[in-house]
């Protein structure tokens, strides 16, 4: 497993201000090769795609704990297909309840996590999407 030359933008959208789990993933996907790009707290999903086309990423990962996950995921794949940013893969973490996952792989995310997953699984599935 190696995310070497892998650009990977871990970003904070709405309104929620706690960040430390997307702290969290940010190092264990730099200790795994990545260069880990992190926005900050509370951005739009406007910004985050403007962001992640700008710097040519290769995924998204968006931390929502606010239970806004459904909306934010939408718009932020809606604003990456306004930008042209279709091939970037995005993901998502947070609070997610189980009933909610499918919906979100359906409206075009990568992957689902949750703070019950190990570390290393979800740095070995992010590996995996971005391989294929």
């Amino acid at each position: 497993m190696g995310l070497e030359g892998k650009r990977i933008l871990i970003a904070k959208p709405g309104l929620d201000g706690h960040d430390v789990g997307a702290k969290i993933i940010a190092l264990a996907l730099r200790d795994a090769g990545a260069d880990v790009i992190y926005t900050g707290l509370r951005k739009t999903p406007e910004y985050i795609a403007r962001v992640a086309v700008d710097e040519d990423v290769d995924a998204v990962g968006l931390s929502i704990l606010s239970g806004s996950h459904n909306e934010l995921i939408a718009q932020t794949m809606q604003c990456l297909k306004e930008l042209h940013g279709e091939r970037i893969k995005v993901f998502v973490g947070g609070t997610i309840p189980p009933e909610d996952h499918d919906g979100l792989l359906r409206a075009g995310a990568a992957g689902v996590f949750t703070s019950d997953l190990r570390l290393d699984d979800v740095v070995a599935a992010v590996d995996r999407a971005l391989a294929a």
